[in-house]
């Protein structure tokens, strides 16, 4: 019973335990991604020895808290918070022996009871108390596109002798007896529904309480007397100088501004104010929504030529130059993507090639049989030549739509049930009457008035033309938002660019702060000091414009923006910052750490491969559970990246710094690493609570709060890896600074595989955040990671320090 007690209750057993899970965790994502879900849960997550593992963590946690008397020392925060754990393991199981899930599938008119419910021994049926009839299955699109908005179905529930209408829909659900109705799916004739149906009352009431025990104990965690991170705060103290440290050697490489041959395309003299009124002109996007032609002109060139200039014409200059003159543009190397085997597979300028230069003298198309081969292989059989061929062709596509004036949808169409707009290449067949005459001929008119602008220089006759079609457009828009005060502020953000200057400003002033802070480590003047306090100064007004710009964004869009790769990224750069000033009167090196770190992410975030389109919102991503989920999550991300960037600094100090010397340098490392671990904490509860958000969030859109998804699994690994380092201290035997440090560094892989790399690897529900891009990262993920095994051989010698 003895030796029963001391295994129990060692830490080490806990570390050990948590390895196990999170390495079966990880393993399980895999297994399902080459074999199947069904694999996945038979061997790992619904196996019994996962199951014991489970157990074995409880009785660990149980036993920990009862023979050292944890309970004596009234850590509520931290009791309440590993106590949730274990009432939401326990919501979990109850769920998994007693509920049920299944599917009802209706057509328009059907009457049914009957529940299909898929188990691992084949289908069964089970008939419910009651009978629900579909009335009507409505799909509703984003006017103008096929993009859906909503999909819902009108039900007549027939339950105890009486009928009850109801309505269910993406978020809204129908809950009866227990058994709750989701909106899943639909027919294709769209004329029939697929409702998912969830019957699990203890389970959900059990880790519902779970959850909310959890979000207690986090937040007597942060503020409790006698937790660890008001211990770490006490152990925190205001330094006398900048503390210690390093230049990162972070280059920030500047976009080359390659060189495009000379052509008469570039040096066309647009009006400025003519230009701007074009570009204020309302246009319907392909996914529904109402931009100004600013706004699709920008995507426009940055989809050609990966920026938002070409020589000297702006993005509205450009799309206006190349109606007047297709023919000329046509010439013009301008088109990115003609990399080095394809330009010489078919005989291209390299980097940027011309529309003329695809086409054989025949008129043929010179990548067409390539391209055919390519189309006809699996996606994941595709060769490198063959995805960059089929990019290129996108491309080419995208110019032979603009020169034969398609793409840009300015007319509205009364008659047209999806609020369509059309361009003036479109077929336009479905205008009649005095609509037909019109929207036939006065955009070529207007080309004409270009033309003849561009000869003598008087704008008024194109002024005219543009005046016509704005008044033609506000007179026949019906059903869709024609708000002339939201365009003016998409275009003020447009112009403003805040992201931009944020990024500037947080390079310049992050990078300054380390090297007046690095300056300061050998040479400690009062000028300096006085000249890094000033930096921080300015580093809120940056922040402020930060905010403003992801305000802007969020009117502009309607929602909370941090839906897709390029918002989260703006999001965490903000959460970075934030983080930092939290620090930053405590540590002002964690302060430029944190500053600079946000402007690497904007950088990333403005590279040519990440898309900052404001783009409608999918069915399932209308929840506010889901802002709530994602806010908390990108937050915590933020901490984990100022950890990260810590643990680095302490690492490359402890590599530099002679063995004999480190012990005088030991009060700054302790400290830095103080800060460390306060934010890994941080972090940790914000991850558990947004994990968690998002489960409930999952429950009430498609109705379970796990379903073993790899995005949400990886979340768990991230956890449960961040759980183990920040009880890294309790390990008296084996902890050192340079083993908290070099974790600290390692773990945030975890953050990496959890926000990229299931996109990349592998495939689930969350793959409307992903980006086809992303395995560019990688490249210089993997020689990070070679660095950070060198840097950790050279600190070693930090192991001394306790």
């Amino acid at each position: 019973m003895g030796q029963f007690k001391n295994i129990f209750s060692s830490y080490v057993t806990m570390i050990v335990l948590l390895g196990l899970f999170a390495t079966g965790l990880a393993a399980a994502t895999f297994i399902e991604n080459a074999y199947g879900t069904t694999l996945a849960k038979v061997l790992i997550y619904y196996s019994p020895l996962f199951f014991f593992i489970q157990v074995l963590l409880v009785i660990n946690f149980i036993t920990v808290v009862i023979t050292r008397g944890l309970w004596k020392l009234k850590k509520w925060g931290f009791m309440v918070f590993h106590f949730s754990f274990i009432v939401i393991l326990s919501g979990a199981l109850i769920s998994h022996f007693f509920s049920k899930e299944g599917v009802l599938h209706l057509r328009e008119g059907e009457i049914s009871d009957r529940v299909r419910i898929q188990t691992n021994r084949g289908e069964t049926v089970h008939v419910l108390p009651f009978q629900i009839e579909l009335v009507k299955f409505t799909l509703k699109r984003y006017p103008g596109s096929a993009s859906p908005s909503s999909f819902e179905s009108e039900l007549i529930v027939h339950v105890d002798g009486r009928a009850q209408k109801a309505l269910v829909y993406m978020n809204n659900v129908l809950d009866m007896k227990g058994y709750r109705f989701f909106q899943a799916s639909f027919d294709s004739d769209e004329r029939g529904t697929v409702l998912s149906v969830n019957r699990d009352v203890a389970g959900r009431n059990v880790t519902y309480t779970g959850y909310l025990l959890l979000l207690v104990g986090g937040i007597l965690c942060l503020t409790g007397k006698n937790g660890r991170i008001r211990t770490l705060f006490r152990l925190m103290r205001k330094p006398k100088v900048a503390g210690v440290a390093l230049m990162l050697g972070a280059s920030v490489w500047l976009q080359a501004q390659t060189e495009i041959p000379s052509a008469a395309a570039l040096n066309i003299e647009i009006d400025a104010t003519h230009a701007a009124r074009f570009g204020a002109l309302p246009v319907q996007s392909a996914n529904g929504r109402i931009i100004p032609v600013n706004t699709f002109s920008s995507e426009i060139l940055r989809k050609l030529y990966k920026k938002t200039r070409i020589g000297n014409l702006d993005s509205d200059r450009f799309l206006l130059s190349v109606f007047a003159m297709p023919e000329m543009w046509s010439y013009v190397p301008f088109i990115a993507g003609s990399n080095d085997e394809i330009a010489a597979t078919f005989g291209l300028t390299k980097k940027y090639c011309a529309y003329s230069e695809v086409f054989n003298e025949d008129g043929s198309y010179k990548l067409q049989e390539k391209l055919d081969a390519a189309y006809r292989k699996m996606p994941a059989e595709r060769s490198t030549f063959d995805k960059e061929l089929l990019k290129l062709d996108e491309k080419i596509n995208i110019f032979h739509q603009l020169v034969n004036y398609q793409l840009i949808n300015i007319f509205p169409d009364v008659a047209d049930p999806q609020q369509k707009w059309y361009a003036p290449g479109d077929d336009l067949s479905e205008f009649s009457g005095q609509d037909s005459s019109f929207v036939s001929h006065i955009f070529f008119s207007y080309i004409s008035e270009i033309r003849r602008a561009l000869a003598s220089g008087s704008w008024d006759g194109a002024d005219e033309m543009l005046t016509m079609i704005s008044t033609y457009q506000h007179k026949r828009n019906q059903g869709v938002e024609l708000d002339d005060e939201k365009i003016a502020r998409e275009l003020m953000y447009n112009r403003l660019a805040p992201f931009q200057w944020c990024k500037i400003g947080y390079l310049s002033l992050g990078g300054l702060m380390l090297v007046f802070s690095f300056i300061l480590f050998f040479r400690d003047k009062r000028g300096l000091r006085r000249i890094v306090r000033t930096l921080g100064f300015v580093v809120p007004a940056v922040f402020a414009l930060h905010m403003f710009g992801m305000a802007m964004r969020w009117q502009i869009g309607g929602y909370a923006p941090w839906s897709n790769s390029y918002e989260t990224m703006v999001y965490v750069a903000w959460a970075v910052v934030f983080a930092g000033l939290l620090f930053s009167k405590r540590s002002p090196i964690t302060f430029a750490l944190a500053t600079l770190f946000a402007g690497i992410i904007l950088f990333v975030s403005s590279l040519s491969w990440m898309d900052p389109q404001i783009n409608p919102l999918p069915p399932v991503l209308k929840s506010p559970w889901l802002m709530f989920h994602v806010a908390v999550l990108m937050a915590a991300y933020g901490f984990f990246g100022i950890s990260f960037l810590i643990g680095l600094i302490n690492m490359m100090m402890m590599s530099v710094i002679q063995k004999k010397r480190l012990e005088s340098h030991a009060s700054s490392l302790r400290e830095l690493s103080v800060i460390n671990e306060l934010s890994l904490w941080i972090g940790l509860i914000l991850m558990a609570i947004g994990t968690f958000m998002g489960a409930v969030w999952a429950n009430e859109s498609w109705g379970r709060y796990w379903g073993w998804d790899p995005k949400e699994t990886w979340a768990l690994v991230t956890i449960v890896v961040y759980v183990m380092v920040t009880h890294l201290h309790l390990l008296k035997k084996y902890y050192s600074l340079w083993l908290f440090n070099l974790c600290s560094v390692v773990a945030f892989s975890s953050v990496l595989m959890t926000y990229f790399g299931v996109n990349y690897f592998l495939s689930g529900l969350h793959s409307y955040g992903q980006n086809e891009h992303v395995n560019g990262i990688f490249v210089y993920l993997y020689a990070v990671a070679f660095a950070i095994a060198a840097l950790a051989l050279l600190a070693r010698k930090g192991k001394v320090l306790k």
